[in-house]
C-alpha cells in the first residue's frame, strides 16, 4: 500500500469512528432520524453554497501551482520582513515544550482532528430543522478558501521549517513521516500566510460559540481542538505566529460575511415569495 493510501485509510476509519460517535453524543438520535427523512431536501436547499464551495476547492486544486509560482515571481517576498518581527518565537516553542508525547498529540491533531473539527460542523449543522447555519458554515468555508488562495498568490514567504532548519524541526514528519504524502497533496511549501488550518479551526470555533444553544457539548469540544490546532501549527515547526494571526482575522472576517451574505440571501428570498403570494391574492 502506497503512503499517501495508508494515511487516507486511516484518516477515513479514525475520523469516520468519530463522526459516528460524535453524531449520536451530541446531535441525538431525534435529529438524527429527521435528517435521514428530509436529507434530500435540506440538500437541495444548501446546493447554491455548496456548489460555491465545491467550485472554490476545484479551482484551488488545479490552480495552487501555477499561483504559486505566479507568487514567486510577482508577489510580495514577505520571509524575511515576518523572521525580522517575529524572531525566533516558533523555536523557542520547540526548545521549551517539545516532547515526543505533546509532538505526537499535536500530530494527530492537526491532520485527524483537523478533519473532525471541519467535517463534524456540516453533519451537526445540516440536522438542525432550518438550513441557516449550514448555509453560513458552507460559504464560510468556500470565503477561506478564496480569499486564502489570493492572499497566497499575493503574499510569498515560507515558513520557520524552511528558514530556520537548523532550529525548527518539522516535527509532523519526524513523528509520522507518511504524512508528508498528504500534506504534499495538498499544501505548497511557500503557502503559510494566512494560516488556513488556523483560519478554519477558528471558523469553526466561532460557529460552535455562535450555535452554543443548540449544541452545547459541542462548544468546549471545538474549542479545544481549534485551540490544539491553532498551537500546532507552530508547535510543529510550520507556520509563524504572524500566519496564525491572519488565520484568526480571515477567520473572523469570513464567518461575518457569511452571515451578512446568507441573511440578505434569505431575506431576499422570503420577500419575492411574498411578493409572488400578493400578486396571486390579488388575482
Amino acid at each position: 500500500m502506497s503512503p499517501l493510501l495508508s494515511v487516507v485509510s486511516s484518516l477515513a476509519l479514525w475520523v469516520g469512528s468519530a463522526l459516528l460517535v460524535a453524531s449520536v453524543a451530541i446531535v441525538g438520535p431525534r435529529r438524527l432520524y429527521a435528517l435521514w427523512d428530509d436529507l434530500r431536501d435540506r440538500l437541495w436547499e444548501i446546493r447554491k453554497p455548496l456548489a460555491g464551495l465545491v467550485v472554490v476547492l476545484i479551482a484551488s486544486a488545479i490552480g495552487r501551482s501555477s499561483l504559486q509560482t505566479v507568487s514567486e515571481l510577482f508577489g510580495l517576498q514577505l520571509t524575511w520582513a515576518i523572521y525580522a518581527l517575529e524572531g525566533d518565537f516558533v523555536a523557542w516553542i520547540q526548545a521549551t515544550f517539545a516532547s515526543p508525547r505533546l509532538t505526537m498529540y499535536f500530530s494527530s491533531v492537526y491532520v485527524y482532528g483537523y478533519v473532525f473539527l471541519l467535517s463534524f460542523p456540516f453533519l451537526a449543522y445540516l440536522a438542525l430543522p432550518r438550513t441557516a447555519t449550514v448555509k453560513r458554515l458552507v460559504v464560510a468555508y468556500a470565503l477561506n478558501y478564496a480569499i486564502g488562495l489570493v492572499v497566497y498568490t499575493i503574499v510569498f514567504a515560507h515558513g520557520p521549517r524552511n528558514v530556520m532548519p537548523d532550529m525548527v524541526t518539522s516535527l509532523l514528519f519526524t513523528h509520522n513521516p507518511e504524512f508528508m504524502a498528504l500534506t504534499g497533496e495538498v499544501n505548497e511549501p511557500a503557502n503559510v500566510f494566512p494560516s488556513l488550518h488556523t483560519s478554519l479551526s477558528v471558523t469553526v470555533g466561532t460557529f460552535a460559540v455562535l450555535t452554543r444553544r443548540e449544541y452545547p457539548l459541542w462548544t468546549p469540544i471545538a474549542a479545544w481542538l481549534a485551540t490544539s490546532v491553532v498551537i500546532a501549527t507552530m508547535y510543529l515547526g510550520i507556520h509563524w505566529l504572524t500566519d496564525v494571526f491572519g488565520g484568526i482575522a480571515l477567520a473572523l472576517g469570513a464567518v461575518y460575511l457569511s452571515y451578512r451574505i446568507v441573511d440578505e440571501a434569505e431575506e431576499e428570498g422570503e420577500r419575492e415569495t411574498d411578493g409572488d403570494g400578493e400578486s396571486e391574492d390579488g388575482e
